[in-house]
């Protein structure tokens, strides 16, 4: 769902992220106001699970592959404000360190992944969600099942577009070459399908297991819920990056992130509005993979798990400055 640069326009890019922009420096200041500097070990775990999370491929049956978010998990444990920034957080890290996502369409996957995912997970579990622990585990389900799908739509409606508003000379598409009618229903096939449940298990689980550790985390949708919570969820981090090498097994690319080579062998040609903007940027650490360890037996693997800790550390990195910047007095007029 990362999308890549090439894939939207740049007026596309630009709306998108103007319709982040102020949602985002809201959350940031509810945050702050809440919660203060309390509340950033939590939000940086949520964007550790994230991270790790996202790294979890997995294959869908038209060739494809997929990934859940995380943005359920985090919604559930720090409301839609502190979720918004930990994943807003975790997009960033990916798109510059690990080519994960266009640095153009960074905006546009913050708001498909960071705020429609979000927000969309906080309305359902508080709709669904109730006071016992099979209330909670339904509505942690649901709502990671339905919120990824919310940002798989909105994914695919904005790659749809794309044909529609924006043609070369020659009449061809000048970026995303596919319609509203292939890229909703590839996007949604491989969300409803595969990543979509995914979520919803993961999101279940780990709400389920939190419910036994430390049930008082679940009481309230606030940030301020709980001091521990970054215990369980370092524990959960941990068993994820065990895991991450799984990702590597999906192999296909997921829908709308093709390279223009892979592109041009699915339909015969490359839009020249994604040559012009694609590859510009690859990160350093591209594709999750360490360039040294490469043609060394294991070292895909290897490097997959090291990209995992290196995006950690980043994360927590980020969020420590960030909560530098919290903790500064506020000055009263």
């Amino acid at each position: 769902m990362h999308i890549p640069d090439g894939y939207l326009s740049p007026e596309t890019c630009a709306v998108l992220a103007a319709g982040s922009a102020p949602i985002l420096y809201v959350a940031a200041r509810r945050l702050a106001r809440e919660a203060d500097t309390a509340v950033v070990p939590r939000v940086a775990m949520a964007s550790a699970f994230g991270f790790v999370v996202q790294m979890l491929n997995v294959p869908v049956p038209d060739g494809t592959s997929a990934h859940a978010v995380g943005a359920a998990l985090a919604a559930i444990l720090l409301g839609p404000w502190g979720a918004m920034l930990a994943l807003t957080v975790t997009l960033v890290i990916q798109a510059l360190f690990f080519g994960d996502g266009g640095i153009l369409a960074l905006g546009a996957n913050i708001f498909n992944m960071g705020v429609i995912a979000p927000l969309t997970a906080y309305v359902i579990y508080r709709s669904l969600g109730g006071p016992s622990p099979g209330r909670r585990a339904f509505g942690a389900v649901a709502a990671g099942f339905l919120s990824i799908n919310a940002a798989a739509l909105a994914t695919g409606i904005e790659l749809g577009l794309q044909p529609l508003l924006f043609r070369a000379a020659d009449g061809t598409p000048l970026y995303n070459p596919y319609p509203l009618e292939l890229a909703v229903p590839a996007m949604m096939f491989a969300h409803l399908l595969v990543a979509g449940p995914v979520e919803g298990l993961i999101t279940g689980l780990v709400v389920t297991y939190i419910q036994r550790v430390q049930p008082d985390l679940l009481a309230r949708h606030t940030p301020a819920a709980g001091s521990r919570v970054w215990v369980p969820l370092a524990l959960v981090v941990g068993i994820l990056v065990i895991l991450t090498p799984l990702g590597l097994i999906a192999g296909g690319t997921p829908f709308g992130e093709w390279a223009p080579e892979e592109l041009a062998q699915l339909v015969g040609y490359v839009p020249p509005g994604l040559v012009e903007l694609s590859g510009r940027w690859s990160g350093i650490l591209p594709g999750y993979t360490v360039p040294f360890l490469a043609g060394i037996p294991g070292g895909e693997v290897i490097g997959y798990v090291l990209s995992a800790f290196t995006g950690i550390a980043l994360v927590t990195l980020a969020w420590l400055i960030l909560r530098q910047l919290l903790a500064r007095p506020r000055v009263r007029p």
